[in-house]
């Protein structure tokens, strides 16, 4: 299984639940382009034709035939959308979250402009204020430690990650989801936390009407992230279902 990580995120946010299926799973996750530890994009590009070619050459390069995709937000986007392009290189389907239909600042067929604040972060970036960023990820905000804070700046001082993390948002363009969504045979397991302020659990209807295998399991309290924040409560249905 690979799995894929979320905007400003890295292949640290499924340490938890990796540990959990490694007994009984090939797992293999990864640092986008211009994420974590991997370099930015050679050509500059940030767009999901490009994520898509990325996960293609990842997988001939370990050869893989075919694989269960799991994905967090934009990389659960990234993961629904390789599904209906490539249905003969997916097995199953674990969406965390995921992004794709149109929300605040995000609008069909329109890239997004990004914020102020993250355009600030390209010339200064304050631990303070990363930390304000990532605290309504989380349902508790107790559940985010110091040591996630720092693991989130250190990985954000990497060279070039601030400049891939603003052209990855410009280079957004959000197609309507229903035309590849329908085409999805794939089974399907969508994880939502109740209390996720990024993408609202109300989306869920929506994967759930277009998808038609598919079976959601949600989770009161918990935010964007349910990996990092409750990875012992999240992950059990996980596990089932990639079991049965």
């Amino acid at each position: 299984m690979i799995m894929i990580h979320g905007f400003g995120s890295s292949l640290h946010t499924w340490e938890s639940w990796t540990a959990g299926l490694q007994d009984r799973f090939r797992v293999i996750s990864f640092d986008l382009p211009g994420s974590g530890l991997s370099e930015p994009d050679a050509l500059g590009r940030y767009d999901d034709r490009r994520s898509f070619q990325v996960l293609s050459a990842l997988m001939d390069r370990l050869g893989l035939e075919r694989a269960t995709l799991i994905g967090n937000s934009i990389g659960g986007r990234i993961a629904w959308g390789y599904a209906a392009q490539q249905p003969k290189r997916v097995d199953k389907l674990v969406l965390v979250s995921p992004d794709g239909f149109a929300s605040q600042g995000f609008n069909y067929g329109e890239a997004p402009k990004a914020p102020a604040a993250l355009e600030a972060m390209r010339y200064v970036l304050p631990r303070f204020m990363l930390k304000m960023n990532l605290v309504p990820a989380y349902g508790d905000p107790k559940a985010l430690s110091d040591g996630m804070v720092d693991r989130y700046y250190d990985l954000m001082l990497a060279p070039g990650v601030r400049a891939a993390l603003i052209e990855r948002m410009r280079q957004t363009v959000l197609e309507s989801p229903e035309p590849l969504l329908s085409q999805i045979k794939a089974p399907v397991l969508l994880v939502w936390g109740e209390k996720d302020g990024a993408i609202p659990i109300s989306n869920a209807a929506d994967y759930q009407r277009l998808l038609p295998d598919s079976k959601l399991v949600s989770f009161p309290g918990i935010g964007h992230l349910p990996q990092e924040e409750a990875p012992q409560l999240t992950l059990p249905p996980v596990r089932a279902f990639l079991l049965s």
